[in-house]
């Protein structure tokens, strides 16, 4: 349990309820197939942190130096070992649900899903980690913004809009900050071990400029969506998450180190309600 982190699973989620709520605005949801997206969005979720927690000790990143939660495998409470076999099996887990979203999406789902593995393997290991190349932020919208969205929206209507993949944007944009947040405290440490992620590159000011801009961006994507007719105003609701948004991001400009654990859960959690209350704008239109 310590290892699946159970505090980053919000964010797994909010892609998956934003497909899901475009798709019943729509008239297309299923409630099956958005059930087993949430579950295979968790399970890919876990997997990608047993992955990092046990790579990134091997790769001799993670030390006592740490400021981040736990990492099984440093801490020495699981071996390399029983942590690996724990991510094949959440994998495993991941690709049997995947089979009845192969069923209903086809083709297309087998590829989204095999890339999402190897991707959340391939992002802390491998010959060429992902994280360790500063392309971690990138993958990371990619997936848990545009596939996990349109993915959702695909396997209930058998097509994507334009709306869906915009709407994809904001979910995916502060699902990265999620990540910017947790390189921002790390990044000495990850400076130490080699570990040349996008905040290392950018630089402490560089870093907060980024997630300042992840987090206004996804809000204000939904008024060019709302004005050109792609969602209703209602959906503005949204905005309603804007307090935890601003508490994370006052946490992030005026605090670093261990203190910044907490800006992290703020996001993932902005990153959930901002889903949550986007379906409650469709529902009162």
């Amino acid at each position: 349990m310590l290892a699946s982190r159970p505090r980053t699973l919000p964010a797994a989620a909010a892609g998956v309820m934003m497909g899901a709520a475009m798709a019943w605005r729509d008239g297309y949801f299923r409630l099956d197939a958005a059930l087993v997206c949430l579950l295979t969005a968790l399970l890919l979720q876990i997997g990608s942190n047993l992955a990092n927690d046990v790579f990134d000790f091997e790769r001799g990143t993670d030390t006592t130096e740490r400021l981040g939660p736990t990492r099984v495998t440093q801490a020495g409470l699981l071996s390399p070992r029983q942590v690996k076999t724990g991510m094949a099996v959440v994998f495993g887990l991941a690709a049997v649900l995947g089979l009845y979203l192969a069923w209903l999406g086809g083709w297309v789902i087998v590829a989204l899903g095999v890339a999402a593995i190897l991707s959340a393997i391939a992002y802390t290991g491998g010959p060429f980690p992902l994280g360790y190349h500063g392309l971690g932020d990138v993958f990371v919208f990619l997936f848990f913004g545009l596939a996990a969205v349109a993915g959702t929206y695909y396997v209930q209507a058998g097509f994507v809009t334009s709306a869906v993949w915009w709407m994809s944007i904001p979910p995916g944009l502060i699902i990265t900050a999620i990540l910017v947040v947790n390189n921002l405290r790390d990044i000495d440490n990850d400076r130490k071990g080699g570990k040349r992620t996008l905040a290392v590159m950018l630089g402490e000011r560089g870093t907060k400029i980024e997630y300042l801009l992840c987090m206004v961006l996804a809000y204000m994507t939904l008024i060019p969506a709302a004005w050109a007719g792609m969602i209703p105003w209602t959906t503005l609701t949204a905005w309603l998450s804007l307090p935890i948004a601003y508490q994370a991001a006052n946490i992030v400009l005026t605090q670093k180190g261990r203190p910044l654990n907490m800006a992290l859960a703020k996001t993932g959690q902005t990153a959930l309600l901002f889903s949550l209350l986007f379906w409650v704008g469709l529902l009162i239109r």
